[in-house]
């Protein structure tokens, strides 16, 4: 399916030489209607700033919104580093947010949503019976998805303050946060400095750049968790989004959903998106797989990704992982990642209980997540690409989600 951008073009009137004083209120009226509709190709992209909340303890939370050139708006808080919304245009150049939130700071400490736009860290993903041995040495980290240890822990990256700085040049806009995580963290070894820039382009796309150093060896990967809806947050499930990744094989796990060690074909089973498939199409099927993640909730080995991701200290190349359109509104997002593995998650514990942003009951399998990452439990598969970070080799890695429209079938 051919993506197209939605741009807005002048339309140009052919005048008529009726009479010269009809030609010049034609021009007059042209040159206005012009100006008008090339207003937004002259906007720059810009960040803004203002308040949003209180943490528990009384610290100020601030709400950061960047908005690109053609008017892509993202707006992301320190809590969490967490995406806060996501407003783009469908076909017809309505403007909708596609992300599941809150409109206001205090649902997310209340409401604990299941790491709604969060950073989830230092590690993402299951790591199985909360433990790993590393150099020899076995760590015991806290169990908070019995029986194993899920996306950091009880006081993961998504529950904590980071440090904000914004950032605009070279008609970009972005925002940096950066968090200092100790030594014993959730029983994580070393102390890990981490770095998150979030940047939006005049393409309608958000990148998300991740950086990590640490003075001990230690396990990171991290992720952005947003829970995506291409019709918009609040407009009812995903399964009729068309899906597309980039992945002959994926890692099935056991029924604590942590991965086997093997890296399986995805032919002739629900997993194979090679071609674009509805995600509802096979969600529910009589597969073993299936039923352990209650529908999609597992890792895809990407294609394009090298062997040792980010983790290895250089900079991989980013690579296209997936692409899902909304049949209805034509938006579409493309997502591209250095990383060599991504969850596909399809909201499968979502039941309408949690009331979102303009009040809206988010159903089960009411958004999806497209999770960049290495994968599940690494630390405690040999075969895996590694997620151990030693110092002087920092973690880099980068994901790019870009958005655009495709035209309604004919």
């Amino acid at each position: 399916m051919m993506i197209t951008r939605h741009l807005i073009v002048p339309a140009i009137a052919v005048c008529a030489a009726l009479s010269q004083i009809t030609c010049a209120a034609q021009r007059q009226a042209e040159q206005s209607k012009d100006s008008k509709d090339q207003a937004p190709m002259a906007r720059t992209a810009h960040v803004s700033r203002a308040p949003f909340g209180k943490m528990p303890d009384g610290t100020p939370v601030e709400i950061f919104t960047l908005t690109s050139a053609n008017g892509m708006e993202v707006r992301t808080m320190p809590y969490g580093a967490i995406v806060v919304s996501m407003r783009v245009p469908d076909r017809g150049g309505n403007i909708g947010d596609v992300t599941l939130g809150f409109d206001n700071f205090d649902d997310y400490i209340v409401k604990k949503p299941p790491y709604f736009g969060a950073i989830a860290g230092r590690y993402a993903n299951r790591i199985a019976k909360g433990r790993f041995t590393l150099d020899g040495k076995t760590y015991r980290l806290a169990i908070n998805n019995a029986p194993n240890h899920l996306h950091g822990g009880v006081v993961g990256f998504d529950k904590r303050l980071w440090h904000a700085e914004p950032t605009e040049r070279n008609g970009i806009a972005g925002v940096v946060y950066t968090l200092t995580s100790a030594d014993g963290d959730e029983g994580y070894p070393g102390t890990v400095i981490a770095t998150v820039t979030y940047s939006v382009s005049s393409a309608n796309a958000l990148t998300i750049d991740f950086e990590a150093t640490t003075d001990r060896p230690t396990p990171v990967n991290l992720t952005n968790h947003t829970y995506f809806n291409l019709a918009g947050e609040g407009r009812g499930d995903i399964l009729a989004h068309v899906l597309t990744i980039d992945a002959d094989r994926f890692t099935p796990v056991d029924d604590t959903l942590i991965p086997n060690g093997a890296m399986v074909p995805v032919g002739d089973t629900p997993f194979d998106f090679r071609t674009p498939t509805a995600i509802g199409a096979r969600i529910d099927a009589d597969d073993v797989q299936i039923r352990r993640g209650s529908g999609y909730d597992h890792n895809w080995v990407l294609n394009g990704a090298s062997s040792s991701g980010a983790s290895g200290g250089g900079s991989p190349a980013v690579s296209h992982a997936a692409h899902v359109v909304d049949p209805v509104s034509g938006r579409t997002l493309d997502v591209s990642t250095t990383e060599p593995g991504m969850q596909f998650y399809t909201g499968n514990f979502l039941d309408g209980t949690i009331h979102g942003k303009a009040g809206h009951a988010y159903v089960r399998r009411g958004g999806f997540c497209l999770e960049t990452q290495h994968f599940p439990d690494s630390p405690n598969h040999a075969n895996f690409p590694s997620t151990i970070v030693r110092p002087g080799t920092p973690y880099r890695s980068q994901t790019v989600f870009a958005f655009g429209t495709a035209p309604a079938d004919r």
